[in-house]
This record gives C-alpha cells, sequence and structure tokens, in this order.
C-alpha cells in the first residue's frame, strides 16, 4: 500500500492535469503561464514531486482558478488513521 503523501500527490497531479487539458494548454504554456519549467510542471502531474505553496499558488494563477480548485477532488483519509 501506497503512503498518504504518495497517494494525495498521485491524485492532486491528476486534478492539475486535469484541469489543464480542459483548458487545453500545453506544458510548454504553462511553462510560459507559470515560470514552472515544462519537464518540473509534467512531474507534479506526474505526482512524482512535492510542491510548495509558492509552486501551487502560481499553478493556479496559471490556470486562471481560484487555489481551492486544484485541491477539489476525492480523498479518503481515513485509510490512514490508526484505529
Amino acid at each position: 500500500m501506497k503512503d498518504i503523501t504518495t497517494d494525495f500527490l498521485d491524485k492532486f497531479g491528476a486534478r492539475v492535469k486535469s484541469l489543464r487539458e480542459k483548458r487545453k494548454f500545453t506544458l510548454n504554456e504553462m511553462e510560459f503561464r507559470t515560470g514552472i519549467d515544462s519537464s518540473d510542471y509534467n512531474k507534479i502531474e506526474q505526482g512524482k514531486t512535492n510542491i510548495t505553496f509558492r509552486t501551487f499558488l502560481k499553478i493556479a494563477k496559471g490556470l486562471e482558478i481560484n487555489p481551492s480548485e486544484l485541491i477539489n477532488f476525492r480523498f479518503d483519509i481515513t485509510k490512514y488513521l490508526d484505529d
């Protein structure tokens, strides 16, 4: 079983990718819009990197969305809690 951080980053990355694709932005466009290198942005979408709040806000601004939309996905934290 994966740990909570890995699972969350996977879901977060999938959400970021979905929002980007919905807006029909390429990785190169997101690099221009956010200042985040396209290869690093791709790692975020793949759930392979933990980001700072600064990067979180850059992504929201680049996607032209409220930051809360980036974490608007289902995540069941109860499976990680001890009994």
